[in-house]
């Protein structure tokens, strides 16, 4: 099977061979439930929403939207729509029921599968706990396709760019576009994690992401249904606790997640116990410092099911205390680096080659630059151009002219460096860059980063008032507690952080004030903070 999925060129001849030689074995399940399905159970669920699609008149080409939590039933309409030839719309089921509203007029969509939250606000859609149509028309009984067998198994056959997705962005920096992604993409995506993590067939995997994140979509949803994983969904929010006890139990092959995941359990289980002072002076002494990591990091592999092959953690900027700690252990990690706008890879490597602090280097049938004359130590945009990337903006040609050049490069918004090996350091969003009194290029992440490691704030956000640089900084009531702070303690403590902070920066950035806020930063559906709200 492993040289077939290397010669297909087309993502469906990838999902028919899957679906057949996996028939019998078992392709979605929901953690702690008894809700499971086989690749042929899916299958037959996957007939019957074709048969229900083409009775209400939807043809391939035209939309259908899809918002709910991470569930099996999700993962069979996602797979019933792409196979029967319409085009996705995954919606983020955080969004308010506003914006889900606007991303299906504006996608135009045909049919909203939901779940029963929704139900009231699309009469006309269809519940996703039981595949029926909310407004109570007939649909086929799941018996009418239990005939079904594997040789049976045919989809719609794509070409490269017929479009498959629209992903609306979060919109951490404005208002969400819809990004047209192609088959080629997806398929393109799917294709480089079997290239380079080589992970076995029948694996077990557990998504973290929304699947409607392509980072989750591409690496275990697409992906894993090609290879015959079996895919264990948390329907909970994945709090560390969770996480853990779903890890121990399932003992997946790999973990992708943004850093907020791996952070929490760093900072919650791992850094308390490092920095007791007796464990303080053990790892003053090298030789023992080097037994203690190896402890650490093989407790630490062992607390994520201890079946891990790597971690591959995208989304956004790690903690550079947390990062420069994963280093030192030499926890199998990878800092990838994407975009919605390219389903989503554009930077990668393995951690065996990994350079701390990169995202990696360009990927499998895609290329990258830094648009400045001296890519290496005088940053510029990242551009990207290959198979990943989108076909444009949804009824958006300004802004996809704007997105991508005459000659097909991507503007990503991202300023970087390159290094003379290819690998890329991000430096911050073009739109969030501030500039100087005097001209200088200041980076507002690289600010809040060092806040951040040294200081107890949970969040914080840069800001620039007239020539004054401000932080916005916020701790939890958890944080507050765990601290012994009251509120007038952390405030009369401000000016020494910043202080603290001002030694740590260049003379160009320094902070003039801290200021403290009494509630968490409005964030996107994958934490983003979503900063363009902040002045």
């Amino acid at each position: 099977m492993k040289d077939l999925r290397l010669k297909s060129k087309s993502l469906m001849e990838l999902l028919e061979t899957s679906f057949q030689r996996n028939w019998d074995r078992p392709a979605y399940s929901d953690y702690g439930t008894d809700t499971s399905y086989t690749y042929g159970d899916a299958y037959k669920n996957m007939m019957r929403l074709h048969a229900i699609f083409a009775s209400l008149g939807i043809e391939p080409g035209d939309k259908i939207a899809l918002c709910d939590k991470n569930s099996s039933r999700w993962a069979i309409s996602m797979m019933a729509i792409l196979t029967y030839g319409a085009v996705g719309v995954p919606i983020l089921p955080d969004f308010s029921v506003e914006q889900i509203k606007n991303i299906y007029q504006h996608s135009e969509s045909k049919l909203m599968i939901s779940g029963p939250r929704l139900g009231e606000e699309f009469p006309d859609g269809m519940d996703i706990t039981n595949f029926s149509l909310n407004n109570g028309l007939h649909v086929p009984s799941l018996e009418e396709f239990n005939h079904l067998r594997a040789s049976k198994v045919k989809f719609f056959r794509e070409f490269p760019d017929d479009l498959a997705i629209i992903s609306y962005t979060s919109g951490s920096t404005g208002r969400s576009k819809g990004v047209m992604l192609p088959y080629r993409s997806i398929w393109s995506n799917a294709l480089f994690v079997d290239e380079r993590l080589k992970i076995p067939t029948h694996s077990d995997v557990m998504p973290l992401l929304p699947m409607s994140h392509m980072l989750g979509f591409a690496f275990e949803y697409m992906f894993g249904t090609c290879i015959g994983a079996h895919i264990h969904f948390l329907t909970k929010i994945p709090s560390p606790k969770i996480v853990l006890a779903a890890f121990a139990e399932v003992k997946p092959i790999m973990l992708v997640c943004v850093p907020l995941v791996i952070e929490k359990i760093v900072t919650s289980k791992v850094f308390p116990m490092l920095r007791t002072p007796k464990m303080k002076r053990m790892l003053a002494i090298p030789g023992v410092r080097n037994v203690i990591f190896a402890q650490v990091r093989k407790k630490l592999l062992k607390a994520f099911g201890g079946n891990i092959q790597g971690a591959v953690i995208g989304g956004a900027a790690m903690s550079r205390e947390v990062e420069e700690f994963l280093h030192k252990i030499k926890f199998p990690y990878t800092i990838g680096y994407g975009m919605t706008e390219c389903g989503p890879l554009i930077c990668y490597e393995d951690f065996k080659l990994f350079q701390k602090g990169s995202c990696g280097r360009s990927i499998e049938r895609m290329e990258v630059r830094i648009d400045s004359h001296d890519p290496e130590n005088k940053e510029g945009e990242i551009l990207a151009r290959g198979t990943n990337v989108m076909l444009g903006y949804y009824k958006n040609q300004e802004e996809t002219d704007a997105a991508i050049d005459p000659s097909g490069w991507l503007h990503t918004g991202d300023l970087g460096t390159m290094d003379k090996h290819g690998n890329v350091y991000i430096r911050g969003r073009k739109k969030s860059m501030l500039l100087g009194a005097s001209g200088q290029n200041i980076y507002p992440e690289e600010i809040e980063d060092i806040i951040l490691t040294h200081t107890s704030f949970d969040e914080c956000v840069v800001v620039q008032r007239d020539d004054r640089l401000v932080a916005l900084v916020y701790m939890s009531d958890a944080t507050m507690r765990d601290k012994a702070f009251t509120k007038e303690l952390l405030e009369s403590k401000l000016d020494h952080y910043r202080k603290r902070t001002n030694e740590l920066l260049p003379r160009f950035a320094a902070l003039s004030a801290f200021e403290l806020r009494d509630t968490e930063f409005e964030k996107t559906p994958k934490r983003s903070i979503r900063r363009y709200l902040y002045k």
